[in-house]
């Protein structure tokens, strides 16, 4: 049987028209909504591994931060034992430094016991001393105050006005050729004398007596040093046996009195005088004195520096003195005792205002004295 033909109808066509183009449609949207949501996962997931990765650091960070308080804490739990050793061993040193305390304390009390029987000791002593002295008050007062018997003719004492007090007193004594005479004739011949014509001369007898009647009135408590100079310095207290040079002698040793006297008069007058030096010899002791008495008859030839001239001005002698003298310590008193000689006219003057500088004294004694 013949299949019959069907005719088209445009109406089914349209129909299938908008079907597929609808159909088209739906599927041209879902690829774009696909396309969207697929872009959209894309960034998400790019935001979360970020996240991810973020978190991660920030996990590692508070690993490594907890590692460093972990071992912050144990080092502050050994600086803690460190701490706590550190105290112990504070308690122990005080419980120590009390201990030693009671212990010194106990000393303390033991040593001021001592001392009171010292001091008991000390006042019994005393009115012991007391009554000795009184015992030697009246001695003294048939004796005087000297520590060595030594009169002049007549019983002369011209030098009242000279201060022979001091705890250490330093005599200076001039043993140059111009103290064998007054003249300067006389002291030229006396020069090429024998020895023992020069220690006999007027003049340095008289300066020999002087520096003896001097240490006879010393005070009972005070020492003393006799030093000659010319152009050198001779301490006769070191010319002692087993005396050291430049110390103190205690103006009451008598045996020691007249070994130096002794040594005193084997002095021989000579060469020139340098007063530099004498004063210098002042500085020499380990302590200083506190009196000078100066036995010479005029200014000084010879300075620090040595001179080939054989005559010597009264302008360069002035200007020698006045070198010798800066090197004193002007809190300590120089009084003079000038055996004047001829031909040295401002000698006198130079050592008055010497004395008043120093607050010491200045005397020229008559040819008779002591």
């Amino acid at each position: 049987m013949k299949n019959k033909k069907r005719d088209i109808s445009s109406f089914n066509l349209a129909f299938l028209d908008i079907m597929f183009c609808g159909f088209g449609a739906v599927v041209l949207l879902v690829l774009i909504i696909n396309s969207q949501i697929v872009s959209d996962n894309k960034i998400k997931t790019q935001d979360l591994t970020a996240e991810v990765d973020r978190i991660e650091r920030a996990t590692e960070a508070a690993k490594i931060y907890h590692l460093a308080m972990q071992t912050k804490l144990q080092e502050n739990a050994d600086e803690s034992s460190q701490i706590n050793d550190a105290i112990k061993q504070l308690k122990s040193k005080q419980a120590e430094i009390i201990k030693k305390n009671n212990q010194d304390n106990k000393k303390n009390q033991a040593i001021r016991k001592k001392i009171l029987a010292l001091q008991n000791e000390i006042k019994a002593m005393n009115k012991s001393n007391i009554t000795q002295k009184k015992i030697n008050d009246i001695s003294q007062a048939k004796t005087g105050n000297k520590v060595r018997q030594y009169e002049g003719e007549g019983h002369r004492q011209y030098l009242t006005g000279l201060k022979l007090g001091g705890k250490r007193i330093l005599f200076l004594l001039d043993s140059s050729a111009s103290m064998l005479d007054e003249t300067i004739v006389n002291i030229i011949v006396k020069r090429n004398m024998p020895n023992h014509i020069k220690r006999a001369s007027r003049k340095w007898q008289q300066a020999i007596k002087s520096v003896q009647w001097m240490v006879a009135n010393l005070p009972v408590n005070s020492r003393f040093a006799i030093i000659s100079f010319n152009d050198k310095t001779n301490d006769l207290n070191s010319s002692l046996k087993n005396e050291k040079p430049y110390q103190w002698l205690k103006s009451t040793d008598k045996e020691k009195l007249n070994r130096v006297f002794a040594q005193l008069k084997k002095i021989v007058p000579q060469r020139g005088t340098n007063l530099r030096k004498a004063f210098a010899s002042a500085n020499k002791f380990s302590r200083k004195p506190d009196n000078i008495i100066l036995i010479t008859d005029g200014l000084p030839t010879q300075g620090a520096t040595k001179t080939n001239k054989s005559k010597i001005d009264s302008a360069s002698r002035i200007k020698l003195f006045r070198n010798a003298i800066k090197i004193i310590n002007n809190k300590i008193p120089v009084n003079t005792i000038l055996l004047a000689m001829e031909g040295d006219p401002m000698a006198a003057a130079l050592f008055w205002k010497l004395a008043i500088d120093t607050r010491g004294s200045f005397i020229t004694p008559s040819r008779d004295w002591p």
